[in-house]
């Protein structure tokens, strides 16, 4: 570790080891490029060490407990016990592997890595400050800078997470005991996800939501089953309301909400309780899952010269640069949507224009994933999009509970909508609600990149029995010769 005021240089300087920014530096690594990733916490970020893949390692565990529970339609009788702690050391160990591996992939590829908190002095220098005693801070100058410092979550007045029943995403996925009780606030996909995975673990779990339904910014269709299922779980809902303070009970807490007033985020009318009286719920514990803030605010962007919006979000262009035309922003500082995958294609987009490479972003056909039971999944554009944007769409749907694969999961809830240009057939966007929606969407993402039809994917032959055969459906029923369900 370097002690002092040292000064070093770089090709590439890449601020944050997340999703984004480790793979930006080591796109940059194979690219030939002298490149330095500095890192305050943990290789992988938010989404390797507390996000995505904590969260998904304990929604497989809910769910393989759940199964076994409610599996006597099948012939299965099971009550499996619930070792919590168990549950998430087998998922630390998961992280464990894969954060390791980032740190080893970096070193292969040529990425000096550099522990501390990296701070802009000018717009060709960072000051790295070390953390522990003693370990003082240098200086690192750079001819390019990657800015890939995430997201976190974001605090509600009155709600601090420093406070023990207050949990933010983070701090939910290392519990070692069962809550009783929880209310959830925030029926975005963080909050419905873990909602779900506590209600299978036999938590009494209440959401608390200001708008009028949950997730926000998704069809009504995709999000009906998704709230079913969760009442079936028994997850109580609570819409219309803000949590405003919360207080110590002689058994827990008592979490104090108001009826709100506020204009719908997703362009609704307001959201409105429907009584006006304050609401209050009983708990163990209290979720906050309002959403995630970009963490803008600590590099001292100024200094450079690096502009944000009014949410703090620094604004880029298709090639991820930013308003210094040498320092660029990717992954969820760089702003919506905030997606892991998204990121990383950014980061490889940043590391190859910085190598002279004619690359740019397409968010043509990005995915986006809930892991909720069932999962949600889209890509490319809505029928309203479609229209919109001055296409005559044509709509095709697969029901699951036509599904020969699904009925043998169990699994009928849910559907294969496909959304195509009208005249030629191209593949513009598709919504699926079902069990791993999350990988049945890839295939009709690859179809909008490559500019197929909805004859391509309805004449490309699917495995049966699979789930897969719903997407061929669909884009059958599209074109009006659905052999599995009515055409429209």
């Amino acid at each position: 570790m370097v002690v002092g005021d040292v000064t070093t240089g770089t090709d590439v300087l890449v601020v944050g080891a997340g999703p984004a920014g480790y793979v930006a530096a080591i796109r940059a690594g194979q690219l030939d490029l002298d490149v330095t990733l500095v890192e305050k916490d943990a290789y992988g970020g938010t989404c390797l060490n507390y996000g995505c893949i904590p969260s998904k390692a304990l929604i497989t565990a809910t769910d393989v407990a759940h199964e076994a529970r409610h599996a006597e339609e099948m012939g299965i009788h099971a009550d499996p016990a619930i070792d919590l702690a168990g549950m998430v050391g087998w998922k630390d160990g998961v992280v464990e592997q894969l954060t390791s591996g980032v740190e080893k992939l970096c070193k292969a590829n040529g990425v000096n890595l550099l522990e501390g908190t990296a701070t802009f002095a000018d717009e060709n220098t960072v000051r790295v400050s070390h953390s522990g005693e003693g370990q003082g801070s240098e200086s690192l100058e750079f001819e390019h800078a990657i800015v890939a410092t995430g997201s976190r979550p974001i605090e509600i007045p009155g709600f601090d997470y420093g406070d023990d029943p207050v949990l933010n995403s983070r701090q939910a996925l290392s519990l070692d005991s069962v809550p009783d009780s929880l209310v959830v606030v925030g029926a975005g996909y963080i909050g419905m996800e873990l909602a779900s995975v506590f209600a299978k673990l036999g938590t009494d779990v209440t959401v608390l939501e200001m708008l009028d339904s949950i997730l926000p910014g998704y069809d009504d269709d995709l999000k009906r089953p998704v709230k079913k299922r969760a009442e079936e779980l028994g997850v109580a809902f609570e819409f219309g309301y803000t949590a405003s303070e919360w207080h110590e009970t002689g058994d827990g807490i008592r979490v104090v909400a108001e009826p709100a007033d506020a204009t719908a985020a997703d362009g609704g009318a307001a959201a409105e309780a429907e009584g006006e009286a304050t609401l209050e719920l009983d708990a163990e514990k209290v979720l906050v899952a309002v959403g995630r803030e970009p963490v803008s605010d600590t590099l001292a962007l100024e200094a450079a010269g690096v502009e944000t919006d009014d949410r703090g979000f620094i604004e880029t262009d298709s090639r991820a640069r930013t308003n210094v035309e040498h320092i660029f922003a990717v992954g969820d500082v760089a702003g919506e949507p905030m997606l892991a995958h998204k990121g990383s294609a950014e980061g490889q987009v940043a590391a190859e224009v910085i190598a002279g490479e004619p690359a740019a972003i397409d968010h043509q056909a990005m995915p986006a994933v809930v892991f909720t039971d069932p999962e949600i999944a889209t890509v490319g554009m809505t029928e309203r999009e479609a229209e919109e944007a001055g296409f005559e769409p044509v709509v095709g749907e697969f029901p699951l509970r036509a599904s020969g694969r699904a009925l043998t999961m169990n699994e009928s809830d849910g559907f294969v909508k496909v959304v195509a240009e009208e005249s030629e057939g191209y593949v513009l966007g598709a919504s699926i609600v079902a069990p791993e929606a999350s990988e049945l969407i890839a295939e009709l993402g690859l179809a909008i990149e490559l500019g197929a039809t909805l004859e391509d994917v309805a004449s490309t032959v699917h495995a049966h029995p699979t789930l897969s055969e719903s997407v061929m459906e669909a884009a059958e029923n599209a074109l009006g010769h659905a052999i599995h369900t009515l055409n429209r």
